[in-house]
């Protein structure tokens, strides 16, 4: 057994020409690993600075590291099915089910801001947060392009200047969440949109072009028609679909209007019609719905 395993050790370490007696000799010397080194612990916890004396805000900050958390986790099983070459529906079914159960987790999470925070206290540190917003999550923003072809990330009133010649950064200029933080009767961009650009609008391009060919819904496309015909793979989609696209944004847009009533989003924008699935109409897999499913999308919420 254990000369078995010398020698898988040494294979392994040949294969990459490395020493396999350099690295056990390292082992001698190498400290035990811990839980609290491993999961980096001591880093995680320092990650939560207030700007403000107001205690809820640490429970602010805290959700939404915890969502980026999740946004990340997202994105690691998506880049799974984009990146493989030959997918099983039982292979794609369960990664949509592991995205849908992070969501699912997010949707009801909603509960541990909404009813763990006072109105009272929200009201008076939000204003120090002005002009950030959770709009200004890029990895969302990701999981988007990861999720669906690019034309159904366009808003609404300008998919029909879209076609397979269009720039990315023309598409990228109408796609939905422009509307929240621009102008498009003047084309004026808020400072909310223009400090998001700064910082992500390259990479964002990028990563379109990228997820153009290997977006979920492409790789679906792609599947032979039997693949395509499983009911669970269907199902998979549709609750994804549904779950990110419906149940987690209704989740955001009630806690928002708990606590904003009639008032602005921190980044200026009209929340209301910008996070509503009925105004937004973002459908991931529209083929896999009924038409009259589309024409009711979002509404009676």
């Amino acid at each position: 057994m254990q000369e078995e395993l010398l020698k898988r050790i040494e294979e392994k370490y040949k294969a990459i020409g490395q020493d396999a007696n350099v690295h056990l000799e390292g082992l001698v010397w190498s400290k035990p690993i811990t839980y609290w080194d491993y999961i980096h612990t001591d880093s995680l916890l320092n990650l939560q600075l207030q700007r403000t004396t107001l205690p809820d805000e640490m429970v602010f900050i805290m959700y939404h590291q915890i969502n980026e958390l999740l946004f990340k986790m997202i994105l690691w099983e998506i880049n799974q099915v984009s990146k493989s070459k030959e997918i099983t529906a039982a292979f794609f079914s369960e990664k949509l089910r592991r995205v849908s159960r992070y969501f699912d987790m997010l949707s009801s999470s909603f509960d541990i801001m909404g009813d763990g925070m006072a109105v009272e206290q929200y009201m008076k540190f939000r204003n120090t947060l002005t002009p950030a917003s959770g709009f200004q999550s890029a990895q969302y923003r990701l999981i988007e392009f990861a999720s669906t072809e690019l034309i159904n990330l366009i808003d609404y009133r300008f998919r029909a200047t879209i076609n397979r010649d269009t720039s990315y950064e023309y598409a990228f200029e109408n796609l939905y969440w422009q509307a929240a933080g621009k102008d498009h009767a003047t084309g004026k961009k808020s400072t909310l949109l223009n400090l998001f650009e700064e910082k992500y609008k390259a990479d964002f391009l990028r990563q379109m072009e990228e997820y153009n060919t290997t977006n979920l819904l492409t790789k679906f496309k792609e599947l032979p028609l039997e693949v395509r015909e499983d009911k669970d793979l269907i199902n998979a989609m549709r609750h994804y679909d549904y779950t990110i696209n419906i149940s987690w944004v209704m989740a955001h847009y009630n806690a928002a209007a708990k606590y904003l009533g009639n008032a602005e989003a921190t980044g200026g924008s009209d929340w209301r019609k910008y996070m509503h699935p009925k105004y937004q109409r973002r459908i991931f897999f529209p083929e896999l719905w009924t038409k009259d499913e589309l024409e009711n999308w979002g509404e009676n919420l």
